[in-house]
């Protein structure tokens, strides 16, 4: 695992830049984001929303241990009056509105930071409709639902929201065994890049970030030294990115000093298509 030692080194590649502590990038907002519990990026930006004075967060995830605990470390940390948590599986709808219900207290949701999404590693030629359909409803029209349910609220209340969808870079590239989550993560894309054109009339900006391999310590566990070696040797920097890394684009794209940006979808890799 690609992790900072003490000395600001990594074990292989370039060396993990200073964390860069917040500035107000996102003052009175009310943020919300789906799999935010856990070590990865869902987390980070949340924390990371949080350090740059959102207003309050909504964390939403499908696992509800991990839910509670998240929300306890934050609210220690940054005041229980600003952090609320919600069991959430963005393929149940009803879900997703109690999800957004939870920041009608908060002054109702101004921006929200669609991170759930799921993989897995499988041929085509062994690859199951259940296991097709499972990581496209999730990973996909999962996402679609938030857009569409979070996007109808801010035009009822004339709110010029934002919208921060999380592709991936292997929506651009081929990788083995990963059919099934390019072909959502390349729909997340499309859907990115449409919804921007139907929302923009509203004041609405939807962007997504295309990360490519942010280590935590679940993917760690799941994934073999040599693919994460093979990863890694990939990326211009010739490491894993941190997941606050990648956190750090979304906080930028929901925050108003990318006013003019919207249907965009930014690598946080030097991978390009």
């Amino acid at each position: 695992m690609d992790e900072a030692r003490a000395d600001g080194s990594t074990s292989g590649g370039q060396p993990v830049p200073e964390y860069v502590p917040g500035h107000g990038l996102l003052a009175g907002k009310t943020v919300v984001v789906t799999a935010a519990a856990g070590a990865g990026i869902g987390s980070a930006v949340a924390r990371r929303c949080l350090e740059e004075s959102a207003r309050a967060v909504v964390l939403g995830d499908i696992h509800g241990r991990r839910l509670s605990e998240a929300r306890e470390e934050l609210s220690r940390r940054y005041g229980a009056d600003r952090v609320a948590a919600v069991v959430c599986d963005v393929t149940d709808e009803a879900q997703v509105g109690d999800l957004l219900d939870a920041a009608e207290p908060f002054g109702g949701t101004d921006v929200l930071i669609n991170n759930a999404g799921l993989g897995g590693t499988r041929s085509v030629l062994e690859m199951t409709d259940e296991e097709w359909s499972r990581v496209l409803d999730t990973t996909l029209t999962g996402t679609f639902r938030c857009v569409r349910a979070a996007g109808n609220r801010m035009v009822r209340a004339g709110r010029r929201g934002v919208i921060v969808n999380n592709a991936s870079v292997v929506g651009w590239r081929a990788q083995q065994g990963q059919a099934h989550y390019a072909a959502a993560k390349a729909g997340v894309m499309a859907l990115t890049r449409c919804a921007a054109m139907d929302l923009a009339e509203h004041g609405i900006r939807v962007n997504a970030v295309s990360p490519s391999l942010a280590m935590h310590p679940f993917l760690a566990k799941v994934t073999s030294e040599d693919l994460l070696d093979e990863l890694k040797a990939r990326e211009a920097f010739g490491r894993a990115a941190q997941p606050w890394e990648v956190a750090n684009v979304m906080v930028f794209l929901a925050s108003d000093y990318s006013s003019y940006m919207t249907g965009e979808v930014v690598s946080v890799s030097g991978q390009h298509p």
